[in-house]
């Protein structure tokens, strides 16, 4: 529909739309051979490649048009037009494939994944680069028909673009004459954006809606297996009597910490119907149940969304570290006071740890100096214990061919604390000695396990986070309490909240190099180091789009809309590059300055470049009104290429001519200098030679 407002013609329309197919066909050939899979992001590659793809057509198509409107012939026109965009096309082309080069250099599964999605864009946009440079003009000249409009909005329509090259023309030369002035209010305007960044909320992943999570259960330490299991039943039987459930799974026991046999713990697989079906959202209905089931005695829950567990390992959960140190006993009292300072922050739900206090156990400490006095040794010592706890083997017998071992064991008794204080050891000069003289008894809970990471001893945290709540900002709030921590004891990020810090800074350092090789291209392209400056402005206006599309929307910067913004880098400078190139082009042939171009090149370019950028928009649309499952993860990343395109295109169609008209001033006083130089050398040498 785009396509037909601003051409009015079906021909022309369809010649754009069959560079559709053919680019993303053309692109499963490159990841059949590259061996990659159809997953999320060759499939999200594939997805916004469409609003791309077109571009190259329409502003070849559209240069055609043109020259087809003047009175040429259709293959005069597709020769010229075609020929005339050509240097613009392949430096949009080589500027967007630039941006994803720099993906390579990406971390972690993250940077795998990135590879793909950059490299599928990157062969579906170098198709149609070719596509749009051979196969569209061929069938221009063959099967465009052009004509006056003859419908009611393509005249209206036609009326609307003619008045808005009249205001755009007398609105850039205003503009030119307060290039200063301008050009200071967007900047001012930049960075008020930027500025925003620190209220949007920062996550890996954003939430889904998937309608499924995980309730784990836990009761007291020493629980039986019924207790456990009765509780499980209450929950249980509140979670059928909800209209939002569809199916629960239980399992009681065998599923601890450590993955041992805890007769204190369950598990719960929650499916929810489906969202169409439900008034309340998954994460609506968990703060519910985390509400309700807190009011259960001697019953612990903790619930895992397992969306927010992204493409990270660990538990799943979004915020989860190691706090690590020497002192078992003081990572405990650390371990509490971390998890009460989580809870307190209004940031974290659900906090908990894999630190497990088992069963009382009765420990018997050997004092040495005062056995060795006695004449009693360990050996005697632990055989006597053993014999009461456990039984000592003391001899074998045989019998119809089977060899059976005898074992020696005290009598039970009910209370083995008292008989063990009660005991007698042999020493060496065959007296009993009672127990209590060689050793200390005392009684102590024991720990179901001990954990280690690299070589220290470590207890897991992690949490889920209040819903609306930033992930970046519970990391921080982690971070700050870390350093409160004593010496020799230290915090270690895994999990997602690991892969949320490394995919940012892999993101970031990607922006920088996908900046720098863009100019690099850009600079080599059009042979000056002042003019890729000019083609490179539209960016930040890009980005302040996208941050304020976020913003309004209350959605998050999370991996999916920076890779929204990473799209924002390569798809902004196509505009910028069609109204310099065309620029240089008025220059050159009609002998103008910069002003003058600009006026002359602004408004003939204004209709492709509102055209490539509403196309892109609307390719964006359906990923922005979605609702169904799996929606939560496009919105933002679609959002962002909206807010993004539609700032940028606003003010690329006047910061780019005031920044190319100011950097062409320093150009000329360049250019002046070579010549006087040269002038000079030429005078000396031409004296010399007299």
């Amino acid at each position: 529909f785009v396509c037909w407002i601003f051409l009015g013609s079906w021909t022309a329309t369809l010649n754009i739309l069959l560079a559709i197919p053919t680019s993303i066909m053309g692109a499963f050939i490159g990841l059949y051979f590259l061996n990659f899979t159809l997953n999320t992001f060759t499939l999200l590659g594939l997805t916004l490649a469409i609003g791309i793809v077109v571009d190259d057509a329409i502003m070849v198509l559209e240069n055609i048009f043109r020259y087809n409107e003047k009175g040429l012939d259709k293959i005069e026109s597709a020769i010229i037009g075609a020929r005339e965009i050509t240097f613009a096309a392949i430096a949009a082309t080589a500027a967007i494939i630039a941006i994803f080069l720099p993906v390579v250099f990406m971390k972690g599964v993250i940077g795998k994944f990135f590879l793909q999605y950059g490299v599928t864009i990157s062969l579906a946009v170098l198709i149609s680069l070719l596509e749009s440079l051979t196969i569209t003009p061929m069938r221009c000249s063959s099967f465009v028909h052009t004509g006056e409009r003859k419908t009611l909005l393509g005249r209206s329509f036609e009326k609307l673009m003619e008045q808005g090259k009249i205001f755009y023309g007398k609105s850039l030369v205003v503009t030119l004459n307060h290039r200063w002035k301008i050009l200071l209010t967007s900047l001012l305007f930049v960075v008020a954006s930027f500025y925003l960044v620190g209220f949007l909320n920062k996550e890996l992943t954003p939430v889904q809606d998937q309608s499924l999570f995980i309730l784990r259960l836990m009761t007291p330490i020493g629980s039986s297996l019924a207790f456990t299991n009765s509780k499980a039943q209450a929950v249980e039987q509140w979670l059928r009597q909800r209209p939002e459930i569809a199916h629960v799974y239980v399992a009681v026991g065998g599923l601890g910490t450590g993955g041992g046999s805890d007769t204190n713990t369950g598990m719960m697989f929650v499916t929810m119907k489906d969202k169409d079906q439900r008034s309340l959202s998954q994460q609506q209905f968990m703060a519910v149940a985390r509400k309700e089931l807190a009011q259960i005695q001697d019953l612990k829950t903790f619930m895992l969304d397992l969306s927010s567990r992204g493409f990270s390992t660990g538990r799943g959960y979004p915020i989860e570290f190691a706090l690590q140190g020497p002192d078992w006993d003081k990572l405990a009292e650390l371990d509490e006071s971390m998890k009460k300072s989580m809870r307190d922050s209004g940031l974290m739900v659900d906090v908990d740890s894999d630190y497990r206090e088992g069963m009382p156990e009765i420990q018997i400490l050997p004092d040495r100096t005062r056995a060795a006095f006695r004449g009693v040794s360990m050996d005697a010592l632990g055989n006597t214990v053993n014999a009461l706890i456990g039984g000592v083997k003391n001899g074998q017998y045989t019998k119809n061919g089977h060899r059976y071992d005898i074992y020696v064991q005290l009598e039970k008794v009910p209370d083995p604390r008292k008989e063990l204080s009660q005991l007698l050891i042999g020493n060496a000069r065959n007296n009993l000695i009672p127990i209590s003289q060689v050793s200390k008894i005392q009684q102590k809970l024991s720990l179901q396990q001990i954990s280690r990471a690299n070589r220290q001893r470590s207890i897991t945290l992690y949490a889920n986070l209040v819903p609306g709540a930033s992930q970046q900002a519970a990391l921080d709030f982690i971070k700050k309490k870390s350093k409160e921590l004593p010496p020799t004891y230290f915090i270690e990020q895994s999990g997602a909240a690991k892969a949320f810090q490394e995919s940012f800074q892999s993101l970031i350092l990607a922006f920088a190099l996908g900046l720098f090789v863009a100019y690099i291209v850009l600079a080599s392209q059009f042979n000056s180091f002042l003019d890729p400056f000019a083609v490179l402005m539209a960016l930040p206006f890009s980005f302040s789009g996208a941050f304020f599309a976020l913003f309004l929307t209350n959605n998050t910067l999370n991996m999916y809309s920076m890779i929204g913004l990473l799209l924002l880098m390569g798809i902004v400078k196509k505009n910028s590059i069609l109204l310099i190139d065309f620029t240089k082009k008025v220059r050159d042939r009609e002998k103008k300055n910069a002003a003058e171009a600009l006026l002359v090149a602004g408004p003939i370019r204004l209709r492709p470049i509102i055209m490539t950028s509403f196309a892109t928009i609307a390719a964006a649309i359906p990923s922005a009104l979605g609702t169904g499952a799996g929606s939560e993860t496009f919105r933002p990343m679609a959002l962002t290429l909206i807010g993004g395109v539609f700032v940028s295109t606003l003010l690329t169609l006047y910061i780019v001519p005031i920044t190319y008209s100011l950097l062409d001033r320093f150009q000329r006083q360049s250019h002046r200098k070579e010549v006087v130089k040269e002038a000079f050398e030429h005078v000396d040498k031409t004296a010399l030679e007299r």
